[in-house]
């Protein structure tokens, strides 16, 4: 059966795309970008953007009824190069005991302010 996760934002609606989809024991999470949705802001620092990215993505998979440990594997987008050293040590807190699949691209995003975009998928632990 197929679940629909939102997080409320604005842009979930307008572009017509769901923070999250479940199917099964998988649980795909789309982009998330550095938006503080309570507030509607982008922090200035990639630092901040990191974490707030994360806990996106930590809150749309326990809505999914997953965790943080469920993920297998992750993209990272970042707009400059010099930002690898800057995130890693904050993307090794959150994943370093699980250790999923990754991939890291340097690439232009929709919006300047952004600097990273994290997309996850997970599967359920079945023990």
């Amino acid at each position: 059966m197929r679940k629909l996760i939102s997080t409320g934002s604005p842009f979930e609606k307008t572009a017509g795309y769901s923070r999250a989809v479940v199917q099964g024991d998988w649980c795909f999470v789309s982009g998330t970008t550095g938006y503080d949705y309570a507030t509607m802001t982008m922090p200035e620092t990639v630092e901040a953007q990191t974490r707030n990215c994360l806990a996106t993505i930590a809150k749309a998979l326990t809505d999914a009824g997953f965790d943080m440990a469920d993920v297998v594997r992750a993209h990272y987008y970042i707009t400059d190069p010099a930002y690898v050293d800057v995130v890693f040590p904050i993307l090794g807190e959150a994943f370093g005991d699980i250790r999923p699949a990754a991939t890291m691209i340097v690439c232009q995003l929709n919006k300047p302010e952004m600097k990273i975009e994290i997309e996850v998928t997970a599967l359920r632990r079945t023990a």
